[in-house]
This record gives structure tokens, C-alpha cells and sequence, in this order.
């Protein structure tokens, strides 16, 4: 097994940490909580290697109730805030250095908003809520957004969105997850709008958390059934269930999938946290190529660390994994205990 070190507590919060998102362009990891703020903290290498967080900010958001979900832009410029106020914030540093200043709210939720997610190229924001909608916008310079669609598929509340970059095509797949027992995939059709081309079924309990593969071609969901489902993509618009993990005593609130530190064949680390107070790390590769390897052959997937008390005696609402090139074996965790916590693993 491999060996989980604590590398920093950054407490803050005045109630329930919900999620934590690394800005992907500076040294920079904000966390969103009930308390309705956000806090930002910078971090850097000291000479002996050492991983150091300094708490930079608060943004004290003016939503007027919890901030559920967190999500940057693919610059680092722009920080959006998804709350059950039903509203979302979008911010971004006053002269690209000074206070965090509220650009824009977008309305259009009629109640919680429960997950916001960029696309890869930074032209998209998808919103989920508990009024069973996802809205797709368009970003456009100065902050001006432009609603592109409102999807409606989904019979309960969402709570998971997540954008892809898949290439050469589809461009970009946009996955929801659902209080319904399951995932929509949508589209954008040139011609058409967004749309659902697919229902990935499964699941015995809500889905509550999705993370794509560092490479688009799996997709990962996290459960009230105390699973997490691997999906893969089998043909242009069809994705199929080849895994099942049985992940967790209690509901698996949170999944991540990182690059890790690949090994040949290697899908990268997935990191699950659970109602049981314990985070899971397992690694993933293709499976063994054979003469005659069906498009649905499961990855190989083995469990090479556990955390368990990650907040102590609190529910770990979030994991994240760092994106920064040196820092794949970095993962930062929140809890209900109002604390963010950055963990690294080492074999």
C-alpha cells in the first residue's frame, strides 16, 4: 500500500466545507462552504521541498446561503460560485491582483444550485440545481454570459456536472448526475442545441459525484450505493458500465481522477471519499491487451491507499486532486469539520 502524509490543515470555515477546486493556471486552492464564503489560499515549495499554504483571502460572497460548488476557468482568472440561494457568482480579482470583485450574478435556477463546471476551452459554464435542470451558458468577454440551453432531462435534482474534451468528436460532452439513479450525457448538435444522447443506467441510488479520466475516454460516478461505476466510451455516442467498485461502506459522496504518477498502461488515480469518513485511492490502467479484447473490458484497478478518518469524526464532503505538473501525487480533501486538508501519497 501507499503512504498518505498530511501536508497542511487550512482551517477557516464557520461551517461545512463543500467542496475545494486548485486554480488550474496559479499556485492558488479556493474552498466554498455553508458559512457562504470562499476562501482562497496560495501555496509554494520552500527550499527543502516543503508544500506551504498561506491563507490570501475570503470572499465574503453576498450569496444568502450555503456556497455548494466551486468551479475556475481554464485561465485562473475567473472563480464561479454555485449556491443554494439559487444564484451563481462569477468573480474575478479587481486589476487581475487586487480584491475579489462580483462581475456578474446569472439567475435563472428557480432554487438550489447544486454544481457549477467550465469547459475545457473556457467558452462554457453548466449549472445543475435541485429544480432538475442543467443550463449551459456562453461566456463572453467582460463577463457577459448568454443562457445557450436549458436541459430537462432529468425526473429529480442534479448534483453533479462535469465538462469534456474528448477529440477529434464529439468536442466537448457535458455529464449530469442525478438524484434519478442516473447520468445524462449531452451534446452540442451544430445544427441543433444541447441535447441528451445518452442515459447511463446502473446505479441503485443517487449519483452525487463525476470526474472524466485525465484522457475523456472513462467517465467515473460516485453513488449512494456506495459504489463508483467506471463508464467507457465503446463507440461515438455510446458509453457503456464496465466497472463497478464497491468503494465504501456508506454513500460515496466525491470522486477525483488524477493523472498520478502513471505507470505504462496507467489511467492515472482516482480518489473517492465516502460517507464513512474515509478516503479511497485506486489506480487504474488499460486492460491487458489480448488478441481479443472486447471495447467493454474493464480497467484493471487496484486500491494502494485509505485514509480513514480523514476529518476525523466528519463526513468528507469533497476530494480534489492537484492538476499541477510536479504536484499529481497532491490531493486536497473538505469536511464537514469546516477545515481543507492536502494530503500527498508516496509508494
Amino acid at each position: 500500500m501507499y503512504k498518505v502524509s498530511a501536508v497542511a490543515e487550512l482551517p477557516g470555515h464557520e461551517d461545512r466545507a463543500w467542496a475545494v477546486a486548485w486554480n488550474p493556471a496559479k499556485s492558488v486552492l479556493a474552498s466554498c462552504s455553508a458559512d457562504k464564503s470562499v476562501r482562497l489560499y496560495s501555496y509554494s515549495t520552500t527550499t527543502d521541498g516543503e508544500l506551504k499554504f498561506v491563507p490570501v483571502s475570503s470572499i465574503p460572497t453576498g450569496h444568502t446561503k450555503t456556497v455548494r460548488s466551486i468551479a475556475w476557468s481554464p485561465s485562473g482568472e475567473t472563480l464561479a460560485t454555485g449556491s443554494f440561494d439559487s444564484n451563481i457568482g462569477i468573480w474575478e480579482q479587481e486589476n487581475g491582483a487586487g480584491e475579489w470583485e462580483c462581475m456578474t450574478i446569472l439567475e435563472g435556477h428557480e432554487t438550489e444550485c447544486k454544481g457549477v463546471a467550465y469547459s475545457s476551452t473556457g467558452t462554457l459554464l453548466a449549472s445543475c440545481s435541485r429544480d432538475k435542470t442543467v443550463w449551459v451558458w456562453e461566456v463572453h468577454p467582460d463577463a457577459d454570459f448568454e443562457c445557450l440551453g436549458v436541459l430537462m432531462d432529468h425526473t429529480q435534482d442534479v448534483n453533479a456536472t462535469t465538462h469534456s474534451h474528448i477529440s477529434p468528436s464529439p468536442a466537448q460532452i457535458l455529464a449530469s448526475g442525478s438524484y434519478d439513479d442516473t447520468i445524462k450525457l449531452y451534446v452540442d448538435d451544430p445544427t441543433e442545441d444541447w441535447y441528451c444522447f445518452s442515459t447511463l443506467t446502473g446505479h441503485g441510488s443517487t449519483v452525487w459525484s463525476l470526474a472524466w479520466s485525465p484522457s475523456g475516454s472513462y467517465l467515473a460516478s460516485a453513488s449512494d450505493d456506495k459504489t463508483v461505476r467506471i463508464w467507457k466510451r465503446t463507440e461515438e455516442f455510446k458509453w457503456e458500465s464496465v466497472l463497478a467498485i464497491s468503494a465504501h461502506d456508506r454513500t460515496v459522496y466525491s470522486v477525483s481522477w488524477g493523472v498520478g504518477k502513471p505507470k505504462e498502461g496507467g489511467l492515472g488515480w482516482l480518489a473517492t471519499a465516502g460517507g464513512d469518513g474515509s478516503v479511497k485511492i485506486w489506480e487504474l490502467k488499460e486492460p491487458e491487451v489480448t488478441d481479443v479484447v472486447a471495447k467493454n473490458t474493464p480497467p484493471e484497478h487496484r486500491l494502494i491507499a485509505t485514509l480513514p478518518s480523514a476529518h476525523g469524526v466528519h463526513d468528507v464532503n469533497a476530494v480534489s486532486w492537484s492538476r499541477k505538473t510536479g504536484m499529481e501525487d497532491i490531493l486536497a480533501t473538505a469536511g464537514d469539520d469546516g477545515a481543507t486538508r492536502i494530503w500527498k501519497i508516496t509508494p
